[in-house]
């Protein structure tokens, strides 16, 4: 397949606001592709190449000396040649072998190629083809049941390699797809209520737990081999040695658990949520301890649990983890879910998760089985410019821009973000002395006041509200904005969206 055949359907995508025609249109594409070419395929429609981190910066795109083919040769297999090339880079003349690397895929490449490649490579891409437009075309070029494309892709955590097995595999292949120890798979998310009791309107009956303010972890274990994963699916077990001691003394031998971790100060209290994630992104500050609590239990010596409900799953839960379970209650009444959310506080947590005993773990879907309440009303968001400081903060980057996601553009381009106001509270000097560090990497443009950004940087705010504000294109501005902390363990994709936050306006 050419590559010029991929540019041109992500521009169709692009070009229409109907789910349908977007599904049609990446489902006539995916059926004309070659076994080899699914993967990489998939991974470019995403802006998420199969490769995983390519060491590619906007700047040094930026730098390139480009003279582009008048017409286009390169196929899906050049592409992904040249990516593995990449990636591969490392070491003394990495960055030359990098920048070579990039000159002749540019070279290779007409105009518009290298523009849909550049924003594939950098994770810009917006054309609306967000994951589940992309399940739905996967379902609709293979003729299979969408549901069974949908749980294959969730429980293996790889969408490309789900495609291959859709489109080139039996349906009987496909339905086969399960749970597998030591390959993590998307967690089970959480919507949002404003008190426990009406997060119990919702559940009925529910455990009621403890809501932390740390870093969610996936483990697995296979006799002593462990596994420990982000919610994003990263690899860190080789930062959390502790954690894998852990679960190496639990009493069994395959186990996949679901949970938090973070790190305690001397009273026992939770340290900041900052301090915990530098375990995971660097050799250092191995003297922060970290501690599990887990929640939920996916699989044991051999049993698959997800569509267990969860009553069968706590019950083997506190068989397991025994003393790492994270605090919670078993309850239908408001006012001892209220209680532990009181308890939750004081101790240094967010507040708590209501969950209901019936439901199914929904390994990557949000739904209302599990129902999350906090004091304050936090969202994430993601930041899409950072304008410079005046008095104090003068020569630091300081007001930031907030922007919702937009998955349907309703508001602007599909999968985009819409601004939803802006905010310089809650800003430490720390945290102003890494932006102006860190922001300009991000850099696409900047005026004499402000530095505009590519919308990856995710980051929490805590707000008391919205109001109604013809300012911004979503109609809506957000109240008494303030920098809860910066969430490099979420994706973009990830971010609440527009429609989330113009919900608050009926509240």
């Amino acid at each position: 397949m050419k590559l010029s055949d991929l540019v041109s359907t992500t521009e169709e995508v692009a070009a229409t606001s109907s789910r349908l025609a977007k599904i049609d249109a990446l489902a006539r594409l995916l059926a004309t592709a070659e076994p080899d070419e699914i993967a990489p395929l998939v991974g470019l429609l995403l802006a998420s190449p199969r490769q995983g981190k390519l060491g590619v910066g906007w700047r040094g795109i930026a730098a390139l000396e480009i003279s582009h083919a008048d017409s286009p040769s390169l196929t899906i297999a050049d592409v992904d040649e040249s990516l593995d090339a990449l990636a591969a880079a490392s070491g003394t003349g990495s960055a030359a072998t990098r920048t070579g690397a990039l000159g002749a895929l540019a070279a290779r490449s007409t105009a518009d190629e290298w523009d849909f490649l550049t924003r594939a490579m950098l994770g810009e891409l917006r054309t609306g083809a967000l994951s589940g437009v992309l399940l739905d075309a996967i379902a609709k070029a293979s003729d299979r049941a969408a549901a069974t494309v949908r749980r294959a892709a969730m429980l293996s955590g790889d969408l490309g390699e789900t495609a291959l097995i859709a489109l080139t595999g039996t349906a009987e292949e496909l339905d086969a797809v399960g749970l597998q120890v030591g390959r993590p798979v998307l967690p089970m998310l959480a919507a949002t209520a404003a008190t426990p009791t009406a997060a119990l309107e919702i559940t009925g009956e529910a455990s009621v737990e403890y809501k932390l303010d740390g870093a969610r972890i996936q483990v697995h274990r296979h006799g002593d081999e462990v596994g420990v994963y982000t919610r994003s699916l990263a690899d860190i077990t080789h930062r959390v040695p502790e954690l894998v001691e852990i679960v190496r003394s639990l009493p069994a031998q395959d186990l996949i658990l679901d949970g938090e971790t973070l790190s305690l100060d001397e009273d026992g209290g939770p340290r900041p949520f900052q301090e915990t994630m530098s375990r995971f992104g660097a050799d250092v500050a191995r003297e922060l301890l970290l501690r599990p609590w887990f929640f939920d239990v996916l699989h044991v010596d051999g049993r698959d649990l997800l569509d267990e409900p969860l009553s069968v799953r706590l019950a083997e839960l506190e068989r397991v983890a025994g003393e790492w379970r994270m605090p919670g209650i078993v309850t239908a009444d408001p006012d001892a879910a209220e209680q532990l959310s009181r308890e939750a506080l004081a101790a240094g947590h967010e507040g708590v998760v209501v969950k209901s005993l019936d439901a199914p773990y929904a390994a990557g879907r949000r739904g209302k089985s599990w129902v999350k309440v906090k004091p304050v009303l936090t969202y994430d968001l993601v930041v899409l410019g950072a304008e410079w400081g005046s008095g104090r903060r003068q020569g630091w980057l300081s007001n930031l821009h907030l922007g919702a996601l937009d998955p349907d553009g309703e508001f602007g381009d599909p999968g985009g973000y819409v601004m939803v106001g802006k905010t310089f509270k809650g800003l430490t000097d720390e945290l102003l002395r890494w932006q102006t560090e860190t922001f300009p990497e991000y850099e696409t443009r900047r005026t004499q006041g402000t530095v505009f950004l590519r919308p990856e940087i995710v980051v929490e705010i805590a707000i008391d509200g919205v109001q109604r504000s013809p300012r911004y294109p979503g109609g809506i501005a957000l109240r008494f904005a303030r920098v809860k902390g910066y969430r490099p363990d979420k994706t973009p994709a990830e971010a609440d969206t527009i429609q989330t936050l113009r919900a608050l306006l009926r509240g």
